[in-house]
């Protein structure tokens, strides 16, 4: 690996730590950082490496194991978290980030390894484009619960970036692969945006229903 490869991994490293640093002081309930927390600091790590390949000669095989190893650490930290009593929405949000982080590095490898156009840059973005949203319309930042359908697609996504990274997969296959995947990726987040929309309607006929009875009552 380049002096330039190991300054990028470095940078990127960096960049994670402090972001969970400056989100942990505030948002993280326990005293100790926890053994959940350090296993998907450990992802993060493995993310930081693959995705300093970006810029840098193909290394499919590279990426493939190290995404992979990386994915397969997924569930532990979950497990940590509810082995040792340390269940937190920060370690959720933690590992939802670097799971994002993971599908957006990967999108970013195939699109330049050319085994999909750059449309595949749009299995990534889809995670900051709903949270860029949010800042606009405050009915997309309502928590939900987490579902087996979005869990099971994220997986879903990220196995399919790794299939197509794959040297041996020809790109006309790469890229309908790719597609299949971001299409149920799509899907998934659609299904969230209207179960929001819902949960948001919803709230606001409560709030009417509520008036009218306070109307009523002091009628």
């Amino acid at each position: 690996m380049t002096t330039a490869y190991l300054m990028k991994a470095g940078g990127a490293c960096a960049a994670i730590a402090l972001i969970v640093v400056s989100r942990a002081g505030a948002d993280h309930p326990f005293p100790r950082f926890g053994l959940a927390n350090q296993a998907t600091s450990v992802r993060a790590l493995i993310v930081a490496l693959v995705a300093a390949l970006i810029g840098e000669a193909p290394h499919p095989a590279f990426a493939v194991v190290a995404a992979a190893a990386g994915t397969l650490l997924d569930g532990v930290d979950g497990w940590l978290a509810r082995r040792t009593r340390m269940v937190s929405a920060f370690g959720a949000r933690y590992d939802m980030e670097i799971d994002a982080l993971l599908i957006q590095v990967l999108a970013v490898l195939v699109w330049r390894y050319g085994k999909a156009g750059s449309w595949v840059l749009a299995s990534g973005l889809w995670r900051y484009a709903f949270f860029a949203a949010g800042r606009v319309w405050p009915w997309l930042r309502r928590p939900l619960a987490p579902t087996v359908r979005a869990k099971t697609i994220c997986v879903i996504q990220i196995a399919a970036l790794l299939v197509a990274l794959l040297p041996s997969i020809e790109p006309a296959t790469s890229s309908v692969i790719a597609a299949a995947a971001l299409a149920a990726l799509s899907y998934s987040f659609l299904a969230d945006i209207g179960r929001l929309w819902r949960l948001s309607r919803s709230d606001q006929q409560a709030v009417v229903s509520g008036f009218a009875q306070s109307v009523d009552c002091s009628g």
